[in-house]
């Protein structure tokens, strides 16, 4: 993918172009396993906010934010820098108030991380798990 900008080039999955620049990188040269996962977090955040969802604006409005609940990785080929990869995101299961991301991360046409991320709609006054508001939920059900 040559373009630096986000793409939604199916309604059921979102694309992000991400380049691997040297703070990405360990000191053996490789990306460091950590930084795969800040790479989904961008998409996901990116693919919410082109279906018209900015998470600020979910915590001031709806008083609920998104946080990691589980994470089953693969990974499959190392990085390294000036990699340019695309970070390929779907969503395998809409809960009631949780969300299974499919995750992975291609270097063109080679995965090199494959996750599946679980995401919990939690209300910012009690701390607990609460149903995802009703039009992103709505939203999130056209994408699955």
């Amino acid at each position: 993918m040559a373009t630096n900008r986000a793409s939604t080039s199916s309604i059921s999955s979102f694309s992000l172009p991400v380049r691997v620049y040297y703070e990405d990188t360990d000191a053996g040269g490789v990306v460091y396993y950590a930084n795969y996962l800040k790479f989904c977090e961008r998409a996901r955040t990116d693919w919410l906010r082109a279906i018209g969802f900015e998470q600020g604006r979910l915590s001031a409005e709806d008083g609920v934010v998104f946080v990691v609940r589980s994470v089953k990785a693969d990974y499959l080929q190392s990085a390294v820098l000036d990699d340019l990869l695309e970070v390929v995101t779907t969503i395998a299961r809409l809960g009631h108030a949780s969300v299974v991301f499919a995750q992975k991360i291609l270097r063109g046409d080679q995965a090199v991380f494959d996750a599946q991320i679980t995401i919990a709609c939690i209300n910012l006054t009690s701390k607990r798990a609460t149903p995802i508001p009703p039009a992103v939920r709505a939203q999130f059900a056209t994408l699955v």
